[in-house]
């Protein structure tokens, strides 16, 4: 289950709505509690870097990727996950986001209908990459 706070699905929410019609990315960094919790303690806004069909992609590259393992490292937490908006589509992964993912991540999807934010969805991709699975949310203060 992910666990985030009423002020960082805000602050996703808030991203997503600034960067229609393009989709928005960012970082979930925390730490890992039992029973299968992650346990957000930041969200991190990065730059979309995708040139072309913004609408539709994001792109974190590698040097940014690393920037954010040193930060994580820093604050003794780790990257649990990643989120990005699905402007004008429904708030479950595509087929590119299934061939880009890495099995350990969290992916917290938000739709965004019309600029306005709507359903927000978290998800892990399968060990074997064939799908993914619905990742249990908890939005703390709701």
């Amino acid at each position: 289950m992910l666990s985030l706070s009423a002020e960082q699905a805000t602050k996703i929410r808030q991203h997503a709505r600034a960067e229609y019609p393009h989709e928005c990315c960012g970082a979930l960094l925390g730490r890992e509690l039992g029973g299968d919790v992650r346990w957000v303690e930041e969200v991190i806004p990065i730059v979309n870097e995708q040139k072309d069909n913004r609408e539709r992609r994001f792109l974190i590259t590698p040097a940014q990727m690393m920037q954010l393992e040193r930060e994580a490292k820093q604050k003794s937490l780790k990257v649990l996950g990643f989120y990005h908006s699905h402007p004008d589509h429904p708030a479950r992964p595509s087929e590119f986001d299934r061939e880009n993912a890495l099995p350990y991540y969290s992916y917290l999807i938000i739709s965004v209908q019309k600029g306005k934010p709507a359903e927000m969805h978290c998800w892990r991709l399968l060990e074997d990459r064939s799908g993914f699975e619905r990742e249990p949310t908890e939005i703390r203060g709701l």
